[in-house]
């Protein structure tokens, strides 16, 4: 009995990408794709952008419409008791 293998060169043709063999075709491809790596970083930079330009606005805004209480009313009132350690659990 003789043993078949599966043979990938068959598979792997199908997942690889084939460049093309006319030199223009090969330089218009590579243009194409730094037309469109351009086109990507020139969004995500606007983008990036307008986020910090909202958020800054948005904090400056919502700081400008707010009176800050006296400072008293900030300051919180307890009573405390310190514990001492045999009280603790597990304490040494």
């Amino acid at each position: 009995m003789r043993a078949r293998f599966f043979q990938f060169g068959s598979v792997r043709q199908l997942f690889e990408p084939r460049k093309p063999r006319h030199p223009l075709v090969r330089v218009a491809a590579g243009l194409v794709g730094l037309g469109i790596l351009a086109v990507l970083i020139f969004f995500g930079v606007f983008v990036g952008a307008a986020m910090i330009l909202v958020g800054v606005t948005w904090k400056l805004l919502s700081k400008s419409g707010k009176r800050s209480a006296p400072e008293q009313a900030r300051v919180v009132d307890g009573e405390y008791r310190v514990v001492s350690k045999p009280a603790l659990p597990l304490s040494r």
